[in-house]
């Protein structure tokens, strides 16, 4: 299966035209080197590539001035996290006067990670998230297939569900191993691995520091710092609550989702969907993944997306705005969604706009006048896509 990232390829040299130096982020292997393959057959100019894992580019980038100064064209810098000294020698090219040349940095951690980017690239740096292939790329009849694998490619077009939890696998063994160590930190892999199965078991909950502390034998401030980098490292995604003046007692703190549904699932030891089907955990499973597929399609960043809820049972599985709008979102693993008191209480009390319940059969209807059921193979019907 030969999949077309197009919308994501239009949107980097879109953001090339406009930026001296654009940054991909995205997770380990899911795709961003072979996506500026792609890029290099659409550009113009010459294209010069370094990979700060390869020995080679290393040792041409340990003179970094040298190697880069009389190049023109695009230079593409893969996993540039691994020469941070790097940013500061970027600002300097790309305020030359006669600048002929222009960046393209690809990182396999988050921006906040990458301080010396935000620091030193100040308004000539653009970040694109890429994650993994998502419904609209894989066609909504593959639906299944992208939730139990996941969206990392390798472990998507693998040729059988044993193969595709096996890299899965791999890939967690390895990320511990192996990329954590080189973004800094000196946590055996062992106890980060440890660490990262028993949060898949709080996937979809409510953070809470202190029970994962006492389950981990460990600190609510070391629980913290790992939960942080897992997320630095784009492999978890904390959902930030939503909380205003009311009357009623809010959560404040944010909820915790394994980034990728097939992460999750290999850290469960869930190879198939029947596996799954008989898993206590499958309804949070399905709440992460049909999140992903919402923000995607209405391009929202995570830091921009919100849940909401009350001590006294009151919630919003997703709260986004949009043109100032207050948009939100309940998911419902069921084919016959209905309207509940917490659905009422979110209209009321955050003043929705729209209410969309995302539920997992074939049709739409209306339960309210604010409140529409759609299925998630119909999500690209939401009119408020941006």
């Amino acid at each position: 299966m030969l999949i077309q990232r197009t919308a994501h390829i239009s949107q980097i040299m879109s953001r090339l035209k406009h930026n001296p130096i654009v940054a991909i982020v995205g997770a380990r292997q899911v795709g961003k080197t072979t996506m500026t393959h792609e890029i290099e057959k659409l550009v113009k100019s010459p294209v010069h590539r370094f990979d700060c894992e390869d020995p080679e580019d290393l040792a041409r980038l340990n003179e970094p001035k040298l190697a880069l100064k009389d190049l023109t064209g695009l230079v593409i810098i893969d996993e540039i996290q691994r020469k941070p000294d790097l940013f500061p020698l970027l600002r300097v090219l790309v305020d030359r006067e006669d600048n002929a040349i222009q960046f393209l940095i690809l990182g396999s951690a988050s921006p906040k990670l990458l301080k010396q980017s935000s620091e030193s690239l100040a308004g000539r740096i653009s970040y694109y998230t890429l994650n993994g292939f998502t419904l609209d790329e894989v066609d909504v009849k593959n639906e299944s297939q992208l939730w139990i694998r996941g969206g990392f490619p390798r472990s998507f077009l693998a040729s059988s569900e044993k193969a595709s939890i096996t890299w899965r696998k791999d890939f967690i063994r390895t990320f511990l191993e192996r990329d954590i160590p080189q973004l800094g930190f000196n946590i055996p892999a062992i106890t980060l691995h440890r660490f990262w199965n028993m949060l898949a078991h709080y996937h979809g909950q409510i953070w809470n520091g202190s029970e994962l502390g006492r389950a981990f034998s460990m600190s609510h401030a070391s629980v913290k710092r790992y939960v942080d980098l897992l997320t630095d490292a784009l492999v978890v995604l904390q959902l930030k609550p939503w909380y205003q003046n009311m009357s009623k007692r809010q959560v404040k703190a944010p909820k915790v989702y394994i980034k990728d549904s097939g992460i999750l699932h290999g850290l469960l030891s869930i190879g198939s969907l029947s596996d799954l089907e008989k898993h206590p955990k499958i309804g949070a499973s399905w709440e992460g993944f049909v999140l992903s597929e919402i923000l995607h399609h209405l391009k929202i960043e995570p830091d921009n997306a919100y849940f909401w809820a009350t001590y006294t049972g009151a919630e919003l599985d997703l709260l986004v705005f949009i043109d100032g709008k207050p948009i939100g979102f309940e998911i419902k693993r069921t084919t016959s969604p209905k309207m509940t008191h917490s659905m009422k209480n979110s209209i009321i009390n955050l003043g929705l706009e729209k209410l969309y319940v995302v539920h997992a059969g074939d049709h739409e209807f209306a339960l309210h006048e604010k409140v529409n059921a759609i299925p998630l193979t119909h999500i690209a019907n939401i009119e408020y896509a941006a």
